[in-house]
């Protein structure tokens, strides 16, 4: 497909070639990216329409909801629960699994969404995101109940992130590779402007949060020791350090330049019983499934984190992903002995 060609075009092109598409994929695909577009417009307005600050509540996992968690919630609702592409949706900031309106049509699709990644940063103006996963949802199935999502990250049929920053960037994912959308605010479209997103096997740079070092684990502390120790220790070559705090913006410089992101175990976590920091549906399989079509790897530091088969709608992994060369010492680390 040719640079320039809008979100829409790449879509139907793509359903084009299988068999039996009635363009209900088209059509749902085309709700995320509109409910993109009224993101990234409240975004770029910020506290000219009063959207920042702290909302006074916690989600569900505890943390803080600031102002526009709440509101980019209802927009990914509002944008996906009426026209019947979707049987059903999960969102990272509710308990459980939306109830779709009684009258609404419904479609064969499952997605599930975290509607502002990094919210934490919205307020001091770094980039945030939308992240989505889309599944297929069980045969004959049009009022699914939770345990209809709890499909392991193999079964996506789709994934993709919506990057709001000095341009507002759609990264999506079919299964066949990894495209990125520019939306030209002016055209009111996303258009295609990077094709066939390919993230090299080897890199020089990583990005983890140094501040927990203490807590993590021997082969976590043995890897970034190594990478730290530059041309003098065992790796050969220096290391670049990144920390954005939002997986939108990481994953988003892996996919352009190459790197290694992670949020391994650690022994804070262990102690309050979890088992990991981010989300496995909301956030880890659909960047894993992001990044292994782009070349590279996605484990926990010990497992394929698209092979593990879900416990809960809100359940945590660590995640180790990027450069494939990267992530495969990693897990070997992790996995020795």
């Amino acid at each position: 497909m040719h640079i320039g060609t809008t979100l829409t075009n790449c879509i139907i092109e793509t359903q084009r070639g299988i068999q039996g598409a009635t363009g209900e994929f088209t059509g749902l695909l085309n709700d995320i990216s509109v409910a993109c577009k009224k993101i990234s417009n409240l975004v770029d307005k910020g506290d000219l329409v009063g959207v920042l600050g702290s909302a006074g509540s916690e989600n569900v996992q505890g943390e803080t909801q600031k102002k526009l968690d709440i509101i980019t919630n209802e927009v990914f609702i509002e944008s996906l629960s009426h026209n019947g592409h979707a049987a059903g949706l999960a969102s990272e900031e509710m308990e459980e699994i939306c109830e779709m309106p009684a009258d609404a049509p419904r479609g064969h699709y499952l997605v599930l969404f975290d509607p502002l990644d990094g919210s934490s940063n919205i307020d001091v103006n770094v980039s945030v995101g939308t992240i989505f996963s889309i599944l297929k949802a069980p045969e004959g199935v049009t009022d699914p109940k939770t345990e209809d999502f709890l499909q392991p990250g193999t079964k996506q049929v789709a994934a993709g992130y919506c990057l709001y920053g000095p341009s507002t960037m759609m990264v999506m994912a079919t299964g066949q590779g990894v495209k990125m959308f520019t939306l030209d605010k002016d055209f009111g479209e996303f258009l295609l402007t990077k094709d066939t997103v390919q993230i090299p096997e080897d890199t020089q740079e990583f990005a983890v949060n140094m501040s927990n070092s203490r807590f993590w684990e021997a082969p976590m502390k043995r890897y970034i020791d190594e990478c730290l120790a530059g041309k003098e220790g065992p790796r050969g070559k220096d290391f670049n350090m990144r920390w954005v705090a939002s997986m939108v913006a990481e994953v988003h410089r892996i996919l352009c330049r190459g790197g290694v992101f992670m949020y391994p175990m650690d022994t804070k976590m262990q102690a309050k019983g979890t088992t990991g920091k981010l989300r496995l549906m909301y956030e880890a399989n659909p960047m894993s499934f992001i990044v292994e079509q782009a070349g590279g790897a996605a484990t926990t530091g010990r497992e394929r984190i698209m092979d593990i088969s879900p416990e809960g709608i809100h359940q945590r992994v660590p995640v180790v992903l990027g450069a494939k060369n990267e992530v495969e010492r990693i897990t070997g680390y992790h996995n020795e002995g």
